[in-house]
């Protein structure tokens, strides 16, 4: 998927033009992938800009920097209003935000630099990751070779860059097979998450996800989606749960900011329950868009109007 390029980038407390946003080649996060990111969504509701859980995802940038001993060289606040500035700056009426802190140019050595720390804001136009049909019809998805990292391998809560790489090749395996996204298993066989999104699993009127010693990282769209299930009166199992429940699943759905909420029709060839979501993962999608369109209230505080003032 292409990135639909934005005039400015909100680079280290300056506004400069998306071309100008440059990092240096020797740079540490360049060269050794240190640096740690977020993924937020600005949706337009009543023709406003209006971030879907600001503060939540800017928390976990700062806890994802705190993992990996990178001092961030601005409060929360401050890059909570940038996020605001750089939305407005390039005229979005919805957006996808990249907030990144990374080191920058310093030792060549593998311990941080306190003083390199940078940070980077980009906003743009962003669609449906995995494909503009794919919240209606659902996705086919297979399991891949490659495992998620174990925990004791490095931190699989942070969002960190290095953590994708693993990621990629699940993809990319995946895609070579004819499915549009994988499922990883943990380093003990059972499963974990997408490569970019967490799984559920309904089976008998439960739903079930993964537990976080599964080597996963912890979703913000996950957490409203368990939030949202149990306002709807559903029981949600956070838990160890083997490859086979895949196959004995009556609906199976990815969540992720990016993704936002995805019924999966096929998982290794297996057709999932009915092939077309079914009423669980409807029921809740219903819940999940209707907030971020406006027309259902906002119960739990999710969303925030761009404050044009913070330009």
């Amino acid at each position: 998927m292409p990135i639909n390029q934005s005039k400015y980038i909100w680079h280290h407390n300056e506004m400069v033009p998306w071309d100008q946003a440059t990092v240096h080649v020797m740079s540490h996060g360049f060269l050794y992938g240190s640096s740690v990111f977020e993924g937020i969504r600005a949706y337009e509701i009543n023709g406003t800009p209006t971030f879907y859980r600001l503060g939540d995802h800017m928390k976990r940038l700062y806890e994802s920097a705190r993992i990996h001993r990178m001092e961030v060289p601005f409060s929360q606040h401050e890059l909570e209003k940038a996020c605001h500035q750089v939305v407005a700056r390039n005229d979005l009426k919805a957006a996808y935000i990249r907030p990144t802190v990374y080191q920058g140019l310093g030792a060549i050595g593998l311990i941080n630099d306190p003083g390199c720390v940078r940070v980077s804001i980009a906003a743009f136009p962003f669609g449906a990751y995995l494909g503009e049909d794919s919240m209606r019809d659902g996705i086919e998805v297979g399991v891949s070779s490659w495992q998620r990292p174990a925990p004791n391998t490095g931190s699989t809560i942070a969002k960190a860059a290095g953590n994708y790489l693993s990621s990629i090749l699940m993809s990319e395996e995946t895609k070579r097979h004819g499915y549009t996204e994988a499922i990883a298993l943990d380093s003990n066989g059972l499963l974990s998450e997408g490569p970019g999104e967490n799984l559920f699993i309904i089976r008998d009127g439960v739903i079930h996800t993964p537990a976080i010693h599964h080597s996963l990282l912890l979703g913000i769209t996950r957490d409203s989606v368990i939030r949202i299930a149990r306002s709807l009166g559903y029981t949600v199992v956070e838990q160890s749960l083997p490859r086979e429940m895949l196959y004995l699943a009556d609906e199976l759905f990815f969540t992720g900011t990016a993704t936002e909420v995805v019924p999966i029709r096929r998982v290794d060839g297996l057709t999932v329950g009915n092939g077309s979501g079914g009423p669980i993962t409807r029921a809740i999608q219903k819940v999940f868009f209707s907030l971020l369109d406006g027309t259902a209230e906002d119960q739990w505080g999710w969303l925030e109007a761009l404050d044009r003032t913070h330009q």
